[in-house]
């Protein structure tokens, strides 16, 4: 099996609205719908739970419904469930890796995904799940294109990195499900709280995660402009397509 989850439980603070960010509407359609799409639409994808607050389930529901109603009971067939939010990202994917246990195997793949991520295409999800096939977990990253510093105060450059051994990490992130949930207690329950990213906690542990090429669209909405950027997109994107 290989089973999503999409993480939803963000409250957008950082962009100074009433709405979390994923809940805005961008031509119509909130920005977890774009994504949820994509994933209930990959044949590849065999089930999906979300972590997100209560409040909110009803709303993430409606949003499914219409999805359904277009794709049929294949995609319906998908829907497993919802998840709670941790005080934590990762603790958040922990809710979620807890939530899945009675239906996900260990040796079944689990790709985390974040909802404020909407441009995740196909070719994507099918390349995560490839890479699984033959490691422990498969990290999407970006090159450098800038130079990176090193300063330990913030105020002065302390030092220089080599920028062709580093990368930018993205999502969706993939990992043979019980290998990653023992990565995962094995923090519990202080060093979880430390982690920022969905792989760090396979790394911690040694586990084969490889690198693979990510995609320059599937950017994080974060900032207002992000949020423009997603809707200009979108709009460019439906008027080639005559909608």
């Amino acid at each position: 099996m290989n089973a999503a989850l999409i993480l939803s439980g963000g409250t957008g603070t950082r962009m100074g609205l009433d709405t979390p960010k994923q809940y805005i509407e961008v031509c119509g359609e909130p920005v977890i719908a774009y994504c949820m799409r994509s994933l209930f639409g990959h044949s590849g994808i065999d089930a999906v739970w979300i972590v997100a607050e209560a409040e909110w389930q009803e709303y993430i529901l409606k949003c499914l419904e219409e999805i359904f109603r277009r794709g049929g009971e294949e995609k319906r067939r998908k829907w497993r469930g919802f998840a709670g939010p941790g005080a934590t990202r990762q603790l958040s994917v922990w809710n979620g890796l807890e939530a899945m246990q009675s239906c996900v195997q260990p040796g079944d793949c689990v790709l985390i995904h974040d909802a404020a991520r909407p441009l995740l295409g196909a070719e994507q999800i099918s390349a995560c799940l490839e890479a699984v096939r033959e490691h422990d977990g498969a990290l999407p990253v970006l090159p450098m294109k800038d130079t990176v510093y090193l300063s330990p105060d913030g105020r002065r450059v302390g030092g220089l990195l080599d920028r062709s051994e580093i990368y930018a990490g993205q999502a969706p992130e993939a990992f043979v499900f019980g290998k990653y949930h023992e990565a995962n207690r094995r923090l519990l329950p202080e060093r979880i709280l430390e982690i920022n990213g969905s792989a760090e906690p396979a790394v911690l542990a040694g586990m084969d995660v490889a690198m693979i090429d990510g995609d320059e669209r599937n950017f994080k909405i974060t900032t207002r402009a992000d949020l423009e950027r997603f809707g200009r997109i979108v709009r460019e994107s439906r008027g080639r397509n005559g909608r």
